[in-house]
């Protein structure tokens, strides 16, 4: 029988996947003498959601698997001892608090209707004396710094950016102290595998753009390698919009998504490389969209489950179509279009694609084929390694004409491919491809 513990600390991780920098673990360790942690592999994130595809495939399962590795390490050396459990949290969590005797749970706080419906379904079934302290832990610029209501958040991002630039600071971070071993600790629980999550396990492919592991330890490696040693950073603004290899983009996202790395680290370091190297369009270009990705976290505390509904934020009301056959077209790289195909193709193989690619295949679904943008936005849900509930829809619904864009554009793909791949480079690498 596990030995009830005075004054113990649970963490609860669902995407703070870190250890520096992550104000629910710091505060736990202030607080408290010892502290155990908890992450769930919710079976909700690996079922097939409302439109036909697994709301998480395998190339993020994975993805996540490694991060889950990363972490468990990181946090034994911290004395920390993270328990696992491939079940729902509100059945594993409340039992957690009751063998331990926890009276206090520390998490990030979420706001989207998935995320607050398990945290609501967890409460109700912990004891009533149990306290849930949920921090902000996934912004550049935190909520209490920003000086605007999340309802007068502008709704165009550049009267945002200019605010927040303007009037914002971005907070100092903070590494966490070691706490003293909690004595004879039984913890039974694994990390699931690939085949334990529903998934075959995979070898990546050779031409994936992204040929990294997860984890904090592989997300602060990248940093380093990107800023310092390569000085890649130094030409972002330039590369950004590339389509081939490893460096064209940081490749940030997908550890900022699941929160192996905080944007506040990212800042820092490229404020250090500004302040002993040089500063310039670049260094500012990768804080700029570092700012867009807060922005589209503050859209969707500003308008809640309307990031998910058909009209958008702006309940425009269009005919979408909801064709099968080109659906599964767009899905399968067999549109009119070799660029969007050769994008649909990479994504299918690897779970990545560029953001030039993202927005002209996205464009093509809900403005050439007129197609339900839900269903694409589900579609990346499913598929890429970085996926984040906040810039898959807030970028969606811009696209799609029912969000943030008061222009309503739509993409040229055919003249983007001219510009973007005027060696046909990329196409030819995914389009001559056999599948993997």
């Amino acid at each position: 029988m596990q030995e009830k513990q005075k004054n113990l600390g649970l963490i609860w991780f669902r995407n703070d996947l870190r250890v520096n920098d992550n104000i629910a673990l710091n505060k736990a360790l202030q607080h408290h003498k010892h502290c155990i942690a908890v992450y769930c592999f919710e079976p909700r994130l690996f079922s097939v959601g409302n439109f036909g595809f697994k709301k998480t495939e395998k190339y993020r399962a994975k993805f996540l698997i490694e991060t889950l590795q990363d972490l468990k390490k990181n946090l034994s050396d911290l004395n920390i001892e993270l328990f696992v459990y491939h079940n729902h949290p509100e059945q594993e969590i409340p039992k957690l608090i009751e063998q331990f005797n926890t009276k206090t749970i520390y998490l990030q706080r979420e706001w989207t209707q998935e995320e607050t419906k398990v945290l609501e379904q967890v409460k109700l079934n912990s004891p009533a004396h149990t306290v849930f302290n949920e921090y902000y832990n996934q912004f550049l610029f935190h909520p209490d710094d920003i000086g605007i209501s999340f309802y007068n958040i502008p709704q165009v991002f550049t009267n945002f950016r200019k605010k927040v630039e303007k009037e914002s600071k971005v907070r100092p971070i903070h590494h966490p102290i070691p706490k003293a071993p909690l004595q004879d600790i039984y913890n039974p629980t694994q990390i699931p595998s690939l085949e334990d999550l529903g998934y075959k396990d995979f070898t990546a492919h050779p031409n994936s753009a992204f040929p990294f592991e997860g984890g904090e330890n592989a997300a602060l490696n990248r940093l380093d390698d990107y800023i310092f040693q390569t000085k890649t950073l130094g030409v972002y603004k330039k590369t950004r919009n590339g389509l081939v290899g490893k460096d064209y983009s940081s490749k940030f996202s997908s550890w900022l998504a699941n929160g192996s790395i905080s944007p506040r680290t990212i800042f820092w370091q490229v404020k250090q490389f500004e302040k002993e190297y040089y500063k310039n369009q670049s260094t500012y270009w990768l804080i700029f969209e570092l700012i867009w990705r807060d922005y589209f976290k503050y859209i969707s505390l500003k308008h809640g489950n309307s990031i998910f509904k058909i009209g958008g934020i702006l309940k425009k009301e269009y005919h979408w179509e909801r064709e099968k056959q080109q659906i599964e077209d767009w899905i399968e790289g067999n549109t009119s279009s070799s660029f969007v195909n050769a994008n649909m193709l990479e994504l299918k193989l690897t779970g990545w694609m560029s953001n030039r690619g993202r927005q002209n295949v996205a464009s093509f679904f809900a403005k050439d084929l007129l197609l339900d943008w839900r269903i694409g936005a589900a579609y990346f849900e499913s598929l890429l390694i970085d996926y984040d509930v906040h810039s898959n829809y807030g970028n969606w619904m811009y696209v799609a004409g029912v969000g943030n864009d008061p222009r309503d554009r739509k993409f040229n793909v055919e003249l983007q491919a001219q510009r973007y791949d005027a060696s046909n480079k990329f196409q030819n690498m995914w389009l001559q491809t056999t599948l993997f």
